[in-house]
């Protein structure tokens, strides 16, 4: 990994550590008669397990919670013979390959670097592009592994899941027992179930939406075809907008190559990609 994502990856971890602390202070002063510092105490220790969690394991997270499997050459032989194909015009080790079991097309990358990458496609963008879009959309993907994106990509879809979850615990602690000790009412636990999914939302849109960039420009430049993504492109945001994918959760939508979740409302205000005509414009640049 380079040093500037050691240091994105770093700030990602420190961020959600201090985010965890104060919602945990918060929710101790609620709940449980103003004792805040154990409760900032403990989610600190819970935040620091899962940063843990998502360092080394947010790849397999992302990819079970997807039902993704791992193939080989004779159970996808196309996509396997692509993936294999950009990857020595890259010049990079062969990452694994997954198929994902899901109508919507789409694919992303994910593991914490070269050597424990995988590239995961859905069966629908299997049947929709035809090879040389395939292979525009797998160098999308290898040029996140070059540039070193999955592992704060991955982080950030698990840390954010975290948050979202004890986002809930908020909501649900303000409505069943949100009172201090000296009766106070709960208005700071309802504020924590608002802005916390606000917040994990605005780090990944920090963190994904230039990144798509990069990686168009860097796959245009493995496979010589960009022409090819800006066409992959433009048929995967017509078809995800028809099919969304069916298992998709916010938390992980920064990681597939276009958005796979319904656009609309808040979605549509924080969303973790960039605008699909700017990307297909740029590339028609090239």
């Amino acid at each position: 990994m380079s040093g500037m994502n050691y240091m994105k990856i770093g700030a990602l971890f420190t961020a959600f550590m201090l985010l965890f602390a104060g919602v945990g202070s918060i929710i101790g002063y609620y709940l449980f008669g103003g004792a805040w510092m154990p409760a900032m105490v403990l989610f600190l220790v819970i935040a620091g397990v899962i940063n843990l969690v998502a360092y080394y394991w947010s790849d397999k997270i992302v990819l079970r919670s997807y039902r993704a499997r791992i193939v080989g050459r004779n159970e996808a032989p196309r996509l396997y013979g692509i993936v294999q194909n950009v990857a020595m015009k890259a010049d990079m080790p062969m990452p694994r390959v997954a198929v994902i079991p899901e109508e919507c097309p789409n694919a992303f990358a994910t593991g914490r670097n070269e050597e424990h990458a995988v590239v995961a496609a859905t069966a629908g963008i299997l049947g929709l592009l035809n090879d040389d879009e395939l292979e525009g959309v797998i160098g999308h993907e290898m040029a996140h592994i070059g540039h070193r994106d999955m592992l704060v990509m991955s982080a950030a879809a698990t840390i954010e899941g975290a948050i979202s979850f004890i986002a809930n615990i908020a909501l649900f602690s303000a409505i069943f027992g949100g009172r201090n000790r000296n009766g106070g009412n709960i208005i700071g636990l309802l504020l924590v179930a608002i802005t916390a999914p606000i917040a994990a939302m605005l780090i990944q849109m920090a963190i994904s939406r230039s990144r798509e960039y990069y990686a168009d420009a860097g796959g245009a430049k493995i496979t010589g075809k960009s022409w090819a993504l800006a066409s992959a492109l433009e048929k995967l945001e017509k078809w995800n907008r028809k099919i969304p994918l069916e298992r998709g959760k916010p938390s992980s939508a920064s990681l597939f190559i276009v958005n796979p979740l319904k656009a609309g409302g808040m979605r549509a205000l924080f969303s973790t990609h960039p605008p699909m005509e700017e990307r297909i414009r740029r590339l028609k640049m090239l």
